[in-house]
């Protein structure tokens, strides 16, 4: 129970409870990442300590913004080692949880964490965002599109903003220097049918990691032409 105190003061002050089966879902979660990235790159970080903080109580962090709490229908767009999905998973287990990547190893990966873990509605899809995008099976489906993908901001909104219905929050987990992407992005935002909703300053305790929450609610539908193709997205954004 080494991290126990760690991991339950991060979901305490956030308003969530860690139990202990909770808790050792975390623990094999942390080893099973450890293990799968002698095989594929899951991420840099691999010391035990490391991981708790800057993935999973990272991951946590994200409900600061409080209205996520009421939410059922997420999406975590780019999740990679899923971050922040399955966190947020584990910690509040009524959601139900999509986690989106392009990679089939980090599919694959997340495949096994699900059964291992014994997560319960978990959706994992293989492929990109602007093909799912359009798709009406996920078009405007979702609560909440949540993203700690390494993309300009106007490239996530066009990613994220097309899965959320009307009145519902795309949630990014950018850097501390976030106000220039935030100028930047005005435009996209705006035309992708959303509105600036709030930024949250997080960071975390005993750690150097300082993040922001950029909160978008959607306020109305999106244009049918975003996302665009493939390949248009990141090359050409929107200004």
């Amino acid at each position: 129970m080494k991290y126990f105190d760690i991991l339950s003061d991060a979901a305490v002050n956030e308003g969530l409870i860690l139990d202990d089966k909770k808790y050792e879902q975390f623990i094999k979660y942390k080893e099973m990442i450890k293990e799968w990235n002698k095989k594929i790159n899951l991420t840099a970080i691999t010391e035990d300590e490391e991981i708790i903080k800057k993935h999973f109580i990272d991951s946590m962090k994200i409900f600061k913004f409080n209205p996520l709490k009421k939410a059922h229908k997420i999406i975590d767009i780019g999740t990679g080692g899923g971050f922040p999905g399955i966190p947020m998973k584990i910690i509040k287990e009524d959601i139900s949880i999509t986690l989106l990547d392009s990679l089939k190893k980090r599919i694959n990966f997340l495949d096994e964490v699900v059964r291992n873990l014994d997560l319960q509605n978990v959706e994992t899809i293989h492929g990109r965002a602007e093909d799912f995008g359009v798709d009406k099976t996920y078009r405007e489906k979702y609560d909440v599109a949540v993203s700690r993908a390494v993309a300009n901001l106007a490239v996530l909104s066009e990613f994220c903003l097309p899965f959320v219905k009307v009145n519902g929050y795309f949630i990014a987990l950018k850097g501390p220097s976030v106000k220039e992407e935030l100028n930047e992005s005005k435009k996209a935002i705006k035309i992708l049918g959303g509105k600036l909703e709030d930024v949250i300053e997080v960071d975390i305790q005993g750690s150097d990691l300082r993040h922001n929450l950029v909160v978008i609610k959607k306020i109305k539908e999106i244009p049918k032409r975003y996302p665009r193709k493939a390949g248009y997205v990141s090359k050409k954004p929107i200004k």
